[in-house]
C-alpha cells in the first residue's frame, strides 16, 4: 500500500500569504486509535487493533502528517483451518495538514491518479456533502480510496482486498480464486468512517 504519493510529495501551489484553514484539526499521537471503522467492521469484519504496519507521524512547520494501516479481521480466521479460500481486506488512513500552502490545487490535480497503480484505468465518483471536495477512486483490483479536501487538511481512507488459500496439509489450490474487484457495496461505510476519523481529528 505504500507508493511514492503516499510517501509524501509535497507540492507547493503560490497563495501569498494567506495560509490555509485548518478547521481546528490537529495530529497529536497515533492515528491509528482514530481510526475506529465501526461502518466498515460491520459492514465486513471488525478491524484488528494491531497495526498492520508501524505508524508514522510527522510534526513540522510547513504541515503534519500522520499513515496508519489496519487489517479487518476476516470471519473465516474464526473457523477451524480447513482447504478454502478466504477474502481478507486492509484498511490505510492518512492525514494531511498543511499549515503554509493551499493543498487545493494538487488535490484536484490527483483526481484521477490512484496512489496503488499510477497510470491505470481508475474510476472517480465525487463525493457531495463532504468536506470542501471529496471523492472515491475505485480500480478492478480490488482497491478503493476516498479522499476528502477541507481547507488545509487532506484525509485519505483506502481499502484493498485479496483472496488467500488456506491450507492445514500444503494442498495447492486449482483455479482461480473469489472475485475481489468489486468493493463498491462499502462505499457508503467508507463514506461513514471518515465522517467519525473528521470528526475526531477536530479540536
Amino acid at each position: 500500500m505504500a507508493s511514492a504519493v503516499w510517501a509524501g510529495a509535497v507540492y507547493l501551489y503560490p497563495s501569498g500569504d494567506r495560509k490555509p484553514d485548518l478547521h481546528g484539526y490537529r495530529l497529536a499521537g497515533d492515528l491509528c486509535p482514530s481510526v475506529r471503522l465501526k461502518a466498515v467492521g460491520a459492514a465486513i469484519a471488525p478491524k484488528d487493533d494491531t497495526p498492520g504496519l508501524d505508524p508514522e507521524l510527522l510534526n513540522g512547520p510547513v504541515l503534519d502528517r500522520a499513515e496508519c494501516y489496519l487489517s479487518l479481521r476476516s470471519p473465516a480466521a474464526k473457523k477451524p483451518l480447513g482447504n478454502r479460500w478466504s477474502i481478507d481486506y486492509s484498511i490505510g488512513a492518512r492525514v494531511v495538514l498543511h499549515k503554509k500552502t493551499d493543498p487545493a490545487a494538487e488535490f484536484e490535480a490527483t483526481r484521477g491518479v490512484a496512489d496503488s497503480s499510477i497510470g491505470t484505468d481508475v474510476k472517480v465518483e465525487s463525493v457531495p456533502n463532504l468536506g470542501d471536495s471529496a471523492y472515491v477512486l475505485t480500480q478492478d483490483d480490488g482497491a478503493m480510496e476516498l479522499r476528502v479536501l477541507e481547507g488545509g487538511a487532506v484525509f485519505s481512507l483506502s481499502l484493498s482486498a485479496y483472496s488467500q488459500f488456506n491450507s492445514d496439509n500444503g494442498e495447492v489450490p486449482s483455479g482461480e480464486g473469489p472475485d475481489t474487484s468489486d468493493l463498491a457495496p462499502y462505499q457508503s461505510a467508507m463514506i461513514s468512517d471518515m465522517r467519525d476519523l473528521m470528526a475526531r481529528l477536530k479540536h
